[in-house]
């Protein structure tokens, strides 16, 4: 996909969520969507399996997630009836602690080497087991300063075309979305490589 073709469909569908799901969905059969099970997670989630009912959703548990992310998982799971693809690091939690001890903090030279085992390398390995070319995400300009600066759609270095059709919404179009379709919410989230909210993980900026 050339630059024009993408300045061209950013152009024509990049404040339309829901005509840009459709239109990712039909650019690629094996299109798969990521999530992390955190606030809001379920707005994309259901565009998603709205259009496309058995998409693979690919979920990286690092295995820190929270208790009630963890029942969040099965609720909405549940009911959107998800094609969920759970993806795990090489290691356990126990197994990695019991080595190397707990989460190194940000400031710690080992934590790009944990972040990466936990959620980075897991996701390499979904994309070559399952080839797809298109990539749908629910991140928003408004959670950290290069999502800002982002695109809806956009071209992977790995060729792969990553969409993100709520990239311009706010955390209050997203509230009222889940509120009319009745969807449940996860706000007690954490993630380990991310730390803060508004510092990035290393998935967006590695792919």
């Amino acid at each position: 996909m050339d630059a024009a073709t993408l300045q061209d469909v950013n152009r024509r569908l990049g404040g339309q969520p829901q005509a840009l799901v459709g239109w990712a969905l039909a650019l690629d059969p094996n299109a798969v969507v990521t999530t992390s099970f955190g606030p809001f997670s379920g707005v994309l989630l259901h565009l998603v399996t709205q259009a496309r009912p058995d998409v693979p959703v690919l979920w990286m548990d690092t295995g820190y997630n929270t208790p009630e992310t963890y029942r969040y998982v099965e609720e909405i799971s549940r009911k959107l009836a998800l094609n969920l693809q759970i993806v795990h690091p090489w290691r356990s939690r126990a197994h990695r602690e019991a080595v190397e001890g707990p989460v190194p903090g940000i400031d710690d030279p080992r934590h790009e080497a944990f972040s990466r085992e936990v959620k980075i390398e897991p996701f390499e390995r979904a994309l070559t087991a399952l080839s797809p070319k298109v990539w749908l995400t629910g991140i928003r300009a408004e959670e950290t300063a290069e999502r800002a600066r982002m695109e809806p759609v956009s071209l992977n270095p790995d060729g792969i075309v990553k969409v993100a059709p709520l990239l311009g919404w706010t955390a209050k179009q997203l509230h009222e979305y889940l509120k009319a379709h009745s969807l449940p919410n996860n706000f007690d989230y954490f993630d380990p490589t991310k730390v803060d909210e508004h510092r990035e993980c290393g998935l967006h900026l590695a792919h």
